[in-house]
């Protein structure tokens, strides 16, 4: 079992091509965890990504997009043990040390999710539909 084990689950009002969009820069990512080297093993397409972690980490990552509603669940997973800086071996870290990486890393993602979360729904007021959703919502 990985030392970071790390899960996160964010609703964004937006179709699963724009979020699958956005998500599939590189960049977006890599802004959240920078320190981390990121690299796509397997591309989903509008269902996400899946990804190998190294650096500071050592690893892999998901990003998972299920529909829900008139938006998207954004799933984002990191599993990942700590890096001796001069072995780049797994590191035995004690156990105060590994609750701050992890929480640092939950802190990185869940800014991240939020960041994308507001670039996505721009100002649509909180609690209202998608504008360009025709169709009713069916209760769940």
């Amino acid at each position: 079992m990985p030392t970071v084990d790390l899960m996160d689950e964010t609703f964004i009002v937006a179709t699963a091509e724009q979020v699958a969009e956005a998500l599939h820069a590189p960049s977006l990512w890599r802004s959240w965890w920078p320190d981390l080297r990121l690299v796509v093993d397997k591309d989903r397409g509008v269902k996400g990504l899946h990804f190998s972690v190294s650096g500071p980490l050592v690893g892999n990552g998901e990003l998972w997009l299920e529909p829900f509603g008139d938006g998207v669940i954004v799933h984002a997973f990191l599993r990942a043990d700590p890096t001796n800086p001069e072995t780049g071996e797994v590191a035995v870290l004690p156990v105060r040390a590994i609750w701050r990486e992890a929480r640092k890393r939950a802190w990185q993602t869940k800014r991240g999710m939020g960041l994308l979360k507001d670039a996505l729904e721009g100002d649509r007021p909180a609690g209202e539909r998608r504008a360009d959703l025709v169709e009713p919502i069916p209760n769940v």
